[in-house]
């Protein structure tokens, strides 16, 4: 369609738009759906992993009705001399979530992260990067509903705040985390259009989106670097179960279906290992200390035995002697290549293998490779190599840290003092690795053990989100898993909620192994009302001091609600009624509460015949409530939040510190309004509530 065609009725015409590219987009998965594998290939083998290349590629084109195919147009002006859309003068792109094209190849659909779609999201009247009109569309349930264009080449016309982009930030939430793709804005596509080669930081406070720019700079990577992601790998890692699966659907919307999912617990899982037990939180802060590291990385090298006998190896009516002053020597030069313990111990047995073969030449025989493979499985060879390298099981070694003071002092003399000797020493030792009530602190150090050993598999890409809550030694188990590859940090150190929460961003990314990462700062806030983000910041002097609070683009009056208990009224009869009336409003309720005060609230909600969800269920049109534990309220929004009795918040954690920054995490989970009720008094920064 020309760029300046007349349209009597627009709005039909983009209605008619998006029919013909929705049957494109049939004719596209029906034209993948009827390939006949028999046609391409012969071989089983093959064929199985081409069926499922064919079935996954049904999938990524399948037609969300509840998505719009498109959510906007560009019209490029394209005048003399501009660089950018080539060959694309006159014409209009709509831009969607996944390329659409018609049976003659020609697109109807641009993909998001295609180069031709980036001035959508970054042209500006200053800058109009050749772009003539900015057309953005509004849908209900993905039928559209209204247009609203930009003519950025038209210096007569101001530059104003799309409605459109307004409402779509603020549409009440029901169901999975959503993508923001229509509503990425140019500081957030920066980030997401930043290359493979480098990691990102992303410092950013409630609502500002850095987890959906994280997902999205993922789905950006996917498409810029397809081939070379597909053999490497990429993996999103979150602080829950009930955190991934809030956010699990932004990807498939986005056409993307191979992005693997997990917590750092199930990345350090191993066979065997069940986590049972739990630290006190002194002793967790000194098993996540960096420090622990050292004392492994001792304790593994501690094994290797410096050879004291010669070795003799006998061949047919030969024998072959290797003085230990030489098998000392080859252990020595494998200890300075500083490699890993088990690849150490293979290349071992080949060492002296060789020596012996140039023993063999001296003598004048002629041996080859297949005498010296057959020199290094020799008995007496495998014998000296298990005395003086032997095999080391990580869950046994850290068995070993935990139980046995001597040991540990050993390892750990001039890296840990005495007292944080004796936090880590279990009070009654284990008898086996199977027996151990393991935490999630210990099975981070077999992790690490068992790295020293030998090298763990590196990603392409890893997006690590919540990462302020991670230990130093939790960074150092992701960072092995992207050593090769890069990585995207995502968090707020004033959300940090752990003994051992990040305290900045350089030495976090010091522990993760990139400390070239680029640290990049989200200070614009689109979820959060002003009013409520304002409330919930006077808490940073205290939480994070010099930290910038969030300015959020978003002025709600009415959103923030602050009221006092008496103990005649009582305050769960009060957090009920609070639920019912947030429940008249359109979208989904939260009602986060202390640990602790949840199974009461739970029953009083049963019994008030208020049914509810737990974290990370799925909220639907009929059931909107969920209940949160304050301990899992990272990460997730609400359209209403309820918050019960802030001091028990505060009073639920370990100090007062975290307490407060538990309860700024609870402040902020709310997108259209809060409502917060106590009858102890609230923490000096929040009283009094605002007039």
């Amino acid at each position: 369609m020309p760029a300046h065609a007349p349209e009597s009725d627009p709005l039909a015409r983009e209605r008619s738009h998006l029919a013909a590219s929705r049957s494109a987009l049939r004719a596209m998965r029906e034209d993948v759906e009827a390939l006949d594998i028999r046609d391409v290939t012969a071989n089983w083998v093959n064929a199985i992993v081409l069926q499922a290349q064919i079935d996954d590629r049904i999938k990524a084109l399948a037609d969300l009705s509840h998505t719009p195919l498109f959510f906007g147009r560009l019209d490029y002006l394209h005048a003399p001399g501009a660089e950018l859309a080539e060959g694309a003068e006159g014409e209009q792109f709509y831009i969607g979530r996944r390329h659409v094209h018609d049976a003659d190849g020609d697109p109807m659909v641009i993909d998001w992260r295609a180069p031709v779609s980036q001035p959508f999201y970054r042209a500006s009247k200053a800058d109009p990067q050749d772009v003539a009109l900015r057309r953005r569309f509004g849908y209900t349930s993905g039928e559209l509903t209204a247009y609203e264009d930009e003519h950025l080449s038209d210096p007569a016309e101001a530059a104003a705040v799309s409605k459109l982009l307004q409402q779509e930030i603020e549409r009440p939430r029901v169901g999975p985390m959503r993508d923001i793709v229509a509503t990425i804005q140019p500081e957030q596509d920066e980030i997401v259009r930043s290359g493979l080669s480098g990691s990102v930081c992303v410092q950013g406070g409630p609502g500002t989106g850095k987890t959906a720019v994280g997902l999205h700079r993922v789905a950006y990577l996917l498409y810029a670097h397809r081939d070379r992601l597909a053999r490497t790998g990429t993996l999103v890692i979150g602080p829950n179960r009930s955190f991934l699966h809030y956010i699990e659907q932004v990807l498939p919307a986005l056409g993307e279906l191979e992005v693997k999912q997990a917590t750092v617990d199930d990345l350090v899982a191993r066979p065997g290992l069940e986590v049972r037990g739990s630290d006190e939180a002194a002793t967790a802060v000194v098993k996540g200390d960096a420090r622990m590291a050292r004392v492994l990385r001792d304790a593994v090298r501690s094994h290797v035995t410096a050879p004291t006998e010669p070795l003799m190896v006998v061949r047919g009516s030969r024998r072959w002697r290797v003085p230990a002053y030489e098998l000392a020597e080859i252990v020595e030069e494998l200890q300075r290549r500083d490699i890993r313990y088990g690849a150490a111990r293979e290349a071992l047995p080949q060492r002296i293998a060789h020596q012996i073969l140039v023993r063999m030449e001296q003598a004048g025989e002629a041996p080859d490779d297949r005498v010296q493979d057959a020199v290094a499985r020799n008995a007496a060879v495998k014998a000296a190599v298990k005395e003086i390298w032997p095999p080391v099981e990580p869950a046994k070694l850290v068995l070993r840290l935990l139980s046995d003071p001597e040991f540990l002092a050993v390892h750990a003399e001039g890296v840990l003092t005495a007292d944080e000797q004796k936090l880590l020493l279990w009070p009654k030792p284990y008898r086996s690795v199977k027996s151990a009530k393991w935490s999630p602190a210990d099975l981070v150090l077999i992790d690490e053990a068992a790295d020293l050993v030998e090298r763990t598999h590196s990603l392409g890409h890893v997006v690590l989100d919540e990462a302020q809550d991670l230990s130093p030694m939790q960074y150092r188990a992701v960072g092995r898993r992207c050593t090769t590859g890069s990585a995207t940090v995502l968090g707020d150190l004033a959300q940090g909620t752990t003994p051992w929460a990040t305290r900045s961003w350089d030495e976090a990314l010091t522990h993760l192994g990139k400390p070239e990462a680029v640290l990049e700062e989200l200070t614009a806030g689109f979820r959060v009302p002003r009013e409520v983000i304002a409330y919930a910041s006077r808490l940073l002097p205290a939480i994070s001091p010099g930290l910038a609070p969030v300015s959020s683009v978003r002025e709600t009056p009415g959103s923030l609600t602050v009221t006092e208990v008496t103990e005649a009224d009582g305050l769960t009869p009060a957090v009920i009624d609070a639920c019912r009336a947030s429940l008249v409003h359109e979208g989904s309720i939260g009602l986060i509460a202390a640990d602790a005060r949840i199974p009461d609230l739970g029953r009083a909600l049963l019994d008030a015949g208020l049914p509810y969800l737990s974290p990370g269920e799925e909220t639907t049109a009929e059931s909107r409530l969920t209940l949160v534990p304050a301990s899992l309220a990272k990460g997730l929004e609400y359209d209403y939040v309820v918050l019960d009795e802030p001091a028990a918040v505060v009073s639920g954690e370990p100090d007062e510190r975290t307490g407060l920054r538990r309860l700024y995490v609870c402040l902020t989970r709310a997108v259209s309004g809060l409502t917060a009720l106590h009858a102890a008094p609230l923490p000096g920064a929040l009283a009094p509530p605002p007039a």
